[in-house]
């Protein structure tokens, strides 16, 4: 079977028995494409179902050549063995080449969170005597209040927001739902915003039931989620590099530290393995180590001092 048709299967696998968003649809074919090109610019014309496991060793071998990060690597590896598994799952293959391909070894990386005073400066930052200003607010309280992805914000609708029971409904990855607690401050913010922003808008026919829109009545894209939020964070004169993902972090540490149960944080959240949440139990060490320091008795030496280090 050559490349194109498998290639082209495995898009339709993804899609419909996977339900995986297009964006993450994409990465995986990228991924493959980066493998059909190393072999076309090596002179090596294989089909699907003969590719060995040195070949992969080679492949995996000139992406670090070319520069690529540990981090990048693995992505791009993770892509490929999806791939084989599916064309061992479609027996297209009776031996997965990618079994015992290792990925490199990547330290994790701790994301970079938002104090509340922090949050609240860059809310108050904005300018509501602009009619863009209220949905600026709502949106930043929403992506505190409830952990969200950026493209659950944009797809975020009216009618799965339940104030009264005090949940909204979210779809995230792979179409999965899940209900999430929202805060009275970020209530407030969106009921004034649609009071007073988005009921003067000319709505697009297939826009009616979308919270967050632009001024010409039409959902507002990921780029420009990112733009809001980089231009207060500038204007706010933050030193730490600020994104929506930012305020999800921000949502999730502070949950922790406040002795949140991190399956409750996983829920909300929306991550499949417990194993991604467990990065936000790291955030809190700091301040925890304050705690010991400033109250616990052997912290200080006779005279009252901070013990030394040794």
């Amino acid at each position: 079977m050559k490349w194109t048709t498998t290639i082209e299967n495995f898009k339709t696998y993804l899609t419909l028995e996977k339900s995986l968003s297009k964006n993450s649809v994409d990465a995986y074919i990228n991924d493959i494409n980066k493998l059909t090109a190393f072999f076309a610019d090596n002179g090596l014309s294989l089909d699907p179902n003969q590719v060995e496991l040195q070949h992969l060793k080679d492949f995996v071998g000139w992406l670090n050549d070319t520069g690529t990060s540990p981090r990048t690597q693995a992505r791009v590896i993770s892509g490929i063995k999806a791939f084989f598994k599916y064309l061992l799952l479609e027996e297209i293959i009776e031996k997965n080449p990618t079994s015992l391909l290792e990925s490199p070894k990547i330290g994790r990386k701790l994301p970079d969170t938002l104090s509340v005073d922090e949050i609240d400066t860059m809310v108050k930052s904005i300018d509501t005597s602009k009619s863009e200003g209220q949905r600026n607010r709502a949106i930043l309280e929403t992506l505190y209040s409830c952990g969200l992805r950026v493209s659950e914000l944009i797809d975020l609708r009216v009618s799965n927001l339940h104030f009264r029971m005090g949940f909204i409904k979210i779809h995230g990855k792979g179409n999965k739902e899940r209900l999430i607690p929202i805060g009275k401050r970020a209530k407030k913010e969106i009921k004034l915003y649609l009071k007073n922003y988005r009921s003067k808008l000319t709505v697009e026919p297939d826009c009616e039931d979308i919270l967050f829109l632009n001024r010409r009545g039409r959902s507002l894209s990921r780029v420009m989620i990112f733009t809001i939020i980089k231009n207060l964070a500038k204007k706010v004169g933050a030193k730490k590099n600020i994104s929506p993902h930012t305020f999800r972090h921000s949502f999730a540490s502070h949950l922790v530290e406040g002795g949140a149960d991190l399956r409750a944080v996983q829920e909300m959240l929306g991550h499949e393995s417990i194993l991604t949440t467990e990065i936000y139990t790291h955030l809190d060490r700091e301040y925890l180590k304050e705690t010991i320091k400033n109250f616990h008795p052997r912290s200080k030496d006779d005279s009252g001092e901070e013990a030394a280090d040794y």
